[in-house]
């Protein structure tokens, strides 16, 4: 049985009857940048991952479609001039064919036509209709504007529409980002599995969209952010754990259970990262959630800058502003509508900010997260803001350790590797891995001392290797340290007779092996 996760309410929405009728929101109080938005939708394959076998998981019919795994793609960008505003309608169209690009014109029609009816009978005729017919920021494929801007990605809450968001990505393009987003498909089928499969599906549709955005003329690729709700607030930390190119992080109320979170890295995310939750709950109600707080990935995250944000009139669906647009109003019960549209707004404006701050090298931006929310006008009991700094002192990882040794020089190795697993006792280096490193050093960066402090390293910290016993003495002869070269091919030796290696250099240098008659 499919967990049930409280991101699928925005889908269930336009399904589900509802007691008493919304208002549809018009979050018209976001304030727009400086550029007009155009939208793209663009329909594209990832061939490098299949998506339907040969038989159909659903009708168990033979499919004789197309396999690959689909991946629609919308593309908020700043535009050059305005154009023919989209309706909210025209978002709710893009559903009809986000898993399914051949869908007939007729087909289309009904599947909208499917979704003005759910919506009249939720909100009633007017509202509905009102909804439908509301005017949005961006025109369908309008010219874009000159120059690069830095690329957001954004992944979907778990079985979620490219659009859920569409206000926030709509606000973030007119003030100079290029967004792209993609529905949340399963691994093999258009339901979410919430498993650590899906979870990896997720992350590499993220990837899949950063490669994409390499082919716009508008992408500034050196400057990259991941975003996403829920599913997608975990999917997206995943892919930054997974790939640097990702400079900074937006999570909206990601999900916080332990084995969800389990293949995010957290020494690998070492970047600066917003996180946004709904209104904190009890320890008795997290507890009957199921929800142990003894691992959270937020705190785990030590060597990330984050910025952790709690919106009190939000609860877990209020990131989406497809579901607040179809919301009832008895969903709201503590908070009025107005205060959840106005909290709404201030994480559009957080994200901005700090978007601004971290991929523009914005001062305004960095002012802006170093105020408390009231200073920033925040309402009164809205928002609380923490900035939990990165812990200082080199990353536990190898990429953490050169660029301290970088810093301080390769000699000393061995004392900055204690100092780090002094910081982190998990911090380990293999055998293999300082071998390979060592070469690495010495055939492609071409710099012999640090080979030989690697492998002199990797002699201390395995004190039995004859491997690295025998590279430190090939450091040591392209050193022209004769002497050194035959000890450390001896102890080689010692340790593993049968390296032929060791022995032809020692014969090479005249020296004879350990146990021979020389000796």
């Amino acid at each position: 049985m499919l967990r049930s996760w409280l991101c699928q309410l925005a889908l269930l929405l336009l399904l589900c009857p509802l007691s008493g009728v919304a208002q549809a929101s018009g979050f018209a109080d976001l304030q727009p940048g400086p550029y007009r938005v155009g939208l793209r939708v663009v329909q594209q394959y990832d061939y490098a991952r299949s998506y339907k076998g040969q038989t159909d998981l659903v009708t168990g019919q033979p499919y004789l479609g197309e396999r690959a795994r689909p991946v629609q793609t919308l593309v908020w960008y700043p535009a050059a001039k305005a154009g023919t505003p989209l309706r909210y309608a025209d978002y709710l169209r893009t559903e009809a064919t986000d898993e399914v690009f051949a869908r007939t014109e007729a087909q289309v029609a009904a599947f909208v036509a499917g979704q003005r009816q759910s919506a009249v009978a939720n909100l009633g005729a007017r509202q509905a209709q009102a909804m439908l017919d509301q005017r949005m920021w961006a025109a369908a494929d309008a010219p874009a504007a000159a120059g690069k801007f830095p690329v957001v990605i954004y992944a979907a809450g778990g079985g979620g529409v490219a659009h859920e968001a569409v206000d926030l990505c709509e606000y973030l393009a007119s003030h100079g980002y290029v967004v792209l987003a993609s529905r949340s498909l399963g691994t093999r089928t258009g339901l979410m599995n919430f498993d650590q499969e899906g979870l990896d599906t997720q992350a590499r549709d993220i990837e899949f969209l950063l490669a994409y955005a390499h082919t716009l003329p508008q992408a500034d690729m050196a400057h990259i952010a991941a975003a996403g709700w829920s599913w997608g607030g975990l999917a997206n930390a995943l892919a930054a754990s997974q790939d640097a190119r990702i400079d900074a992080l937006v999570s909206f109320d990601g999900t916080q259970h332990q084995d969800d979170t389990r293949s995010a890295v957290r020494t690998r995310l070492t970047l600066p990262w917003l996180y946004i939750q709904r209104r904190p709950e009890s320890v008795r109600e997290l507890s009957v959630r199921g929800m142990a707080t003894s691992s959270i990935l937020l705190n785990e995250a030590k060597y990330a800058d984050r910025y952790h944000v709690v919106m009190n009139p939000m609860e877990h669906v209020d990131f989406s502003t497809q579901a607040l647009r179809l919301a009832p109003p008895a969903h709201f019960t503590e908070y009025s509508r107005a205060e959840v549209e106005a909290a709404y707004r201030w994480t559009c404006r957080y994200t901005l900010e700090f978007l601004n701050a971290t991929l523009k090298a914005s001062a305004a931006g960095r002012q802006f997260l170093d105020r408390t929310p009231a200073q920033n006008g925040v309402p009164a009991h809205m928002a609380r803001l923490d900035h939990l700094p990165a812990q200082t002192g080199p990353v536990p990882t190898q990429a953490g350790f050169a660029a301290a040794l970088a810093q301080e020089g390769f000699t000393h190795a061995l004392p900055v590797y204690r100092r780090i697993q002094q910081q982190d006792a998990a911090f380990t280096l293999s055998e293999g891995a300082l071998n390979s490193w060592g070469y690495q050093l010495l055939r492609e960066a071409h710099d012999l001392p640090a080979a030989r402090a690697i492998f002199r390293l990797g002699t201390e910290l395995y004190p039995g290797s004859a491997n690295l016993f025998d590279s430190l003495g090939e450091a040591d002869e392209l050193n022209h340290d004769q002497a050194a070269a035959i000890t450390h091919y001896r102890r080689s030796l010692e340790l593993n007779p049968q390296n032929g290696n060791a022995r032809q250099r020692l014969q090479a240098l005249g020296a004879p092996a350990p146990g021979s008659p020389a000796n």
